[in-house]
């Protein structure tokens, strides 16, 4: 059974995903695989070459690697809507491929659940290929005051960079399992366990049974 997981920025899916592993619950970090599809390499990626042909010689370094820089002048300000919009659909193309790959080879070693770590889950299209959806929030408050910390941004920013994405409660309400990471980390943990359980339950029903729930 694949799972996604999804949560807005702070909602803390990495520790949630560390908690799900030790209960034999692997993840695959998609942000991870796109880092990985535009790394440095002897040879540009299928990504990179894609991105190029799209976008010109100026976003591949000569390492290989995806220009940021140059990428970000490119996609984002107003009247870049198109090119942002082409550069997600060549780049969740190959996350995709990639992300159903790594997802596979957990599959193959005896893994019965994987999790798909996708901060734009619904908008990059990933959620049509889960099982089941889990979500990870918190009172945005808290959001907040995790977002400024751990990037050292001012409360603006970290404002500006929540509001970008979809509401906490649209995200509750399209997900299956709900974990609120607002507690101490033996909180957290139980309630990962909880749905961990939930989830082995799901599995374990007939297939009929499990797309009703769904």
């Amino acid at each position: 059974m694949t799972v996604g997981l999804c949560g807005r920025s702070g909602a803390g899916k990495g520790t949630v995903c560390l908690l799900f592993a030790a209960l034999g619950i692997p993840s695959v970090d998609t942000d991870a695989v796109y880092r990985a599809l535009t790394a440095p390499a002897d040879e540009p990626s299928p990504c990179i070459i894609a991105l190029t042909d799209r976008f010109g010689p100026k976003v591949q370094l000569p390492d290989h690697s995806l220009n940021r820089a140059a990428m970000r002048k490119l996609v984002f300000g107003e009247g870049n809507e198109q090119n942002l919009a082409d550069l997600n659909a060549i780049s969740h193309r190959f996350i995709l491929e990639q992300t159903r790959r790594l997802a596979d080879e957990w599959f193959d070693r005896g893994a019965s659940i994987v999790l798909l770590d996708a901060p734009v889950l619904y908008e990059s299209g990933f959620d049509r290929f889960c099982d089941a959806v889990v979500c990870v929030t918190a009172p945005e408050e808290v959001l907040l005051s995790r977002i400024m910390a751990r990037d050292g941004i001012s409360r603006g920013d970290a404002e500006k960079r929540l509001a970008s994405q979809i509401p906490a409660e649209e995200l509750e309400d399209r997900a299956d399992y709900v974990i609120v990471n607002d507690g101490t980390c033996e909180e957290l943990a139980e309630r990962v366990r909880q749905t961990a359980d939930a989830l082995f339950a799901r599995l374990a029903a007939p297939r009929e049974n499990r797309e009703a729930d769904a």
